[in-house]
């Protein structure tokens, strides 16, 4: 099958003009960005890069996936994924992708599983919205959190349990599914002395980098996504970026054109797909750029600040509230076209009001093409603003092509920490908000009292500024 095409005209000086990456910028890179190649490749499967080694290593654990995915099916009419970050954006993503858009309102014989819920969040009205359209006695729940530490989904863990021991009596560890470290933290002792089923999520694979192992692929087969082919389009991203020409390879070229941008000043990265389907990519990539890219430390330990900062759109519903922007206002942003060839459906259009003109005319076409001709109108809206822009093809949305784009991302993102000379695997800005709440919490511990005391010591706030 045909691979996701890309085409990066509109970021190119010669296409754009002035404001746009000129060619000898990305000849003078060449030896930089072999050297980010080659960083990334010598860690592959290492430390925090054990992400690379998942279009690989997981036929047996595919194999299970499979089996629970199916006594889930045949057994429960709910799954609620509990878990935030990476353990929720990624299953939301490639559900959103992969399923009907509507595929909870479908009737059980259409949908082929269960209703999917992804709680990622602890909103109070939230939990019990969700217990309003479910029944836990017909519930099963994917616990996920790689430490277990994670308070958002423990807290959410322990309302579940008890309302299942409430419903269902000792037959509550059949309804509970646990994805967590097999080596590391509290999640996994507790799934050992439930006995509960667990899946693993290796060592080396982070939050934002875990959507092709169980994190991600158990809810997918659950729904009836072909987890395989997921993780086979990853295989042949993969493949298709071995070797260390940037000219040949499209995701080391676009980790160059993106830290280029960002030297010029154009440090947000707007994500704006034009299909429905590919809408929660942009969530999912948000958290991948931003949290691996947002750091104030290089590698041997200078202050740097760098990043970009990662907008969420959608053609064609945000030309009628970003668009203005990104034409007009500064030349801050590089916007990513997702662009799809062949929908799953065509919506023709009938004819009618004849005696309007600029309606009239749409009678005969089709929603593909008008959402097609609205993509092609706002890029040509950028060009002639002279903006950077690029555009990402797939020829459909399946699991093949979404497993290309997970991973072309991913390691877009590896290669610009390399460029940056930053460490894009882990997040200790998010660690600093962490501890802090459990601090606010009450948590009883020699940091955590510490951190209170200090939190204490900010300025009072100025009753000038309160209203």
């Amino acid at each position: 099958m045909e691979g996701i095409r890309f085409d990066f005209n509109p970021m190119m000086a010669e296409y754009v003009g002035e404001h746009g990456i000129a060619r000898a910028d990305m000849e003078d890179m060449q030896a930089s960005l072999r050297a980010a190649h080659a960083m990334v490749e010598q860690n592959r499967g290492k430390g925090m890069q054990g992400w690379m080694d998942l279009p690989y290593n997981q036929d047996g654990v595919l194999t299970a996936i499979e089996e629970a995915a199916k006594r889930v099916r045949d057994t429960f009419e709910s799954f609620v994924v509990l878990g935030i970050g990476g353990s929720a954006l990624g299953p939301a993503a490639v559900h959103q992708a992969l399923r009907h858009l509507h595929y909870n309102e479908l009737p059980r014989e259409k949908r082929g599983g269960p209703r999917l819920y992804i709680e990622d969040n602890i909103d109070p009205e939230r939990m019990a919205a969700l217990l309003d359209v479910i029944d836990v006695r017909t519930t099963c729940f994917n616990v996920i959190t790689k430490s277990g530490g994670t308070a958002e989904t423990m807290s959410q863990y322990l309302i579940v349990l008890d309302l299942l021991k409430k419903a269902v009596g000792d037959d509550y560890r059949r309804h509970i599914l646990i994805t967590t470290s097999e080596n590391k933290g509290f999640l996994i002792k507790i799934a050992r002395q439930e006995g509960y089923e667990t899946f693993y999520i290796p060592d080396g694979v982070g939050g934002r980098f875990s959507e092709l192992c169980p994190v991600g692929l158990l809810a997918a087969a659950v729904t009836g996504v072909d987890v395989r082919a997921l993780v086979a389009g990853a295989r042949e991203m993969d493949q298709r970026c071995l070797g260390d020409d940037p000219w040949k390879n499209p995701a080391l070229f676009e980790a160059g054109l993106m830290v280029a941008a960002m030297r010029k000043g154009a440090n947000i990265s707007v994500m704006l797909p034009y299909a429905d389907s590919l809408k929660l990519m942009s969530d999912w990539y948000a958290q991948l750029w931003a949290e691996s890219l947002g750091k104030n430390l290089t590698l041997d330990g200078k202050p740097c600040h760098v990043g970009q900062t990662p907008v969420k759109a959608l053609g064609v519903t945000d030309q009628h509230s970003q668009l203005q922007l990104y034409t007009e206002g500064p030349f801050d942003k590089v916007i990513t076209f997702l662009k799809v060839d062949a929908f799953r459906a065509e919506t023709p259009i009938p004819h009618g009001c004849e005696d309007v003109p600029t309606i009239a005319f749409l009678g005969g076409k089709s929603h593909n093409q008008l959402i097609e001709a609205e993509r092609q109108g706002t890029e040509y809206a950028l060009y002639r603003a002279g903006r950077m822009c690029q555009i990402i093809s797939l020829p459909a949305v399946n699991e093949t092509t979404v497993g290309q784009l997970l991973y072309f991302f991913e390691l877009v993102t590896a290669y610009a920490g390399a460029l940056l000379n930053i460490d894009a695997f882990n997040q200790p800005g998010v660690e600093e908000s962490k501890l802090a709440a459990y601090a606010v919490m009450g948590y009883d511990s020699e940091k955590h009292a510490a951190k209170r005391e200090e939190m204490k010591n900010r300025p009072a706030r100025h009753p000038d500024y309160m209203f």
